[in-house]
């Protein structure tokens, strides 16, 4: 086997021991910085392995947060058709009662009662939606529909205008009882 350089310096007398003995201590200084040196290339790594995982798990949370709304939202839609199936009130009658659908944004209307027609003009019943049915239910009802779904209450007479501004002209011409529109 070949020797190394330092052994054969030695053989031939250009060095002494105690030079060889420095020189390899030299050497191993130089191969620890140079081992030092290079750490921080892994410290940049775990860094970014670091930040790769902060990022995948906001990722996640904002996947997360979206998975629940769209969860909650469908469970309050449920809750508003098991509202409407068990408080609805079926609409039955000859008088014509026409409403604006803010959803199509037409003019749609159900046939009720003359009793459901006056209970609908003072707010007392409201008409509510879920899907292509519309469904009368009272007032307290539409209020709790509104809570988890405002969508869904398509029609609720405001009860409390029934006072007339001072300044209204025609404050003095009173709409009659039996005027349709």
């Amino acid at each position: 086997m070949a020797k190394s350089l330092s052994e054969q310096l030695l053989g031939a007398g250009l060095v002494d021991q105690k030079k060889a003995k420095q020189a390899q201590q030299q050497k191993r200084k130089q191969t620890r910085a140079q081992h030092r040196l290079k750490q921080p290339a892994a410290d940049e790594t775990q860094a970014r392995l670091a930040q790769e995982r902060a990022a995948k798990a906001e990722k996640d949370r904002v996947l997360n947060q979206q998975r629940r709304d769209a969860e909650n939202l469908k469970a309050m839609r449920a809750q508003v058709r098991q509202m409407l199936e068990h408080s609805g009130i079926k609409s039955d009658g000859d008088i014509r009662f026409n409403f604006n659908d803010p959803r199509s944004n037409k003019i749609k209307s159900l046939y009720v009662s003359v009793r459901q027609q006056n209970q609908l003009a003072q707010g007392q019943l409201a008409v509510c939606s879920e899907g292509d049915q519309y469904v009368l239910v009272p007032r307290n009802i539409a209020d709790k529909i509104a809570q988890r779904f405002q969508e869904a209450v398509i029609f609720l007479a405001d009860y409390k205008n029934d006072t007339l501004a001072e300044d209204d002209p025609y404050k003095d011409y009173p709409v009659p009882d039996d005027l349709m529109w």
